[in-house]
């Protein structure tokens, strides 16, 4: 594949997994391409949020040390969430639904469910910043609930108990990691 086409492919594969687009979702197998695609999207989704990070960051004078520290904290908590997400979505499937997929079959799917948050940069517009970010999180969720709902074959209300338990999960280790980059940051000043 040439270095156009791939890029023309993975923006249709972006377009796709923004759409929620089920047959998109039921057909992200785990392949190693998809895998790669899916990682790409949560690494941007990461810097996107980085971004936007940064810029509260420079606004507060915030010093070199803690900038960088922050930063770092800021997308490992992104990326970090990405796998907790996926890992809790595997063990709570596994108990619903003893036959399921393994945990690598996940990510694939919930990695292009990130794609939402690739526009998380937005919040930085003044005053809409935070309702962005509401829809940007509500558009996710809807997003990882049809990737469950696709990639576990089950019905949209399993897939949205599952995605709300792991949803409230994965923002409380969030938070956790990023409260505790505050305060790594307050040592190092």
């Amino acid at each position: 594949m040439s270095p156009k086409s791939y890029r023309k492919s993975f923006w249709k594969t972006l377009a796709h997994a923004l759409m929620l687009r089920s047959d998109f979702y039921e057909n992200a197998h785990d392949t190693p391409r998809n895998r790669r695609w899916a990682l790409i999207i949560v690494l941007i989704a990461a810097l996107s949020h980085m971004l936007g990070y940064a810029v509260i960051l420079i606004v507060n004078r915030a010093s070199t040390p803690v900038f960088i520290l922050a930063l770092l904290f800021n997308g490992a908590s992104v990326v970090a969430g990405y796998y907790f997400w996926t890992f809790t979505i595997w063990k709570v499937g596994q108990w619903m639904k003893p036959i399921d997929p393994t945990y690598g079959d996940l990510l694939s799917p919930l990695g292009f469910a990130y794609a939402p948050q690739i526009l998380n940069f937005l919040t930085l517009i003044p005053l809409l910043g935070t309702p962005i970010e509401f829809f940007l999180a509500l558009w996710g969720l809807l997003a990882v609930i049809v990737a469950i709902r696709q990639a576990l074959d089950i019905r949209t209300r399993q897939a949205a108990l599952i995605s709300v338990v792991g949803f409230l999960l994965i923002q409380t280790v969030i938070g956790s990691i990023q409260i505790l980059g505050q305060q790594v940051a307050n040592w190092v000043l």
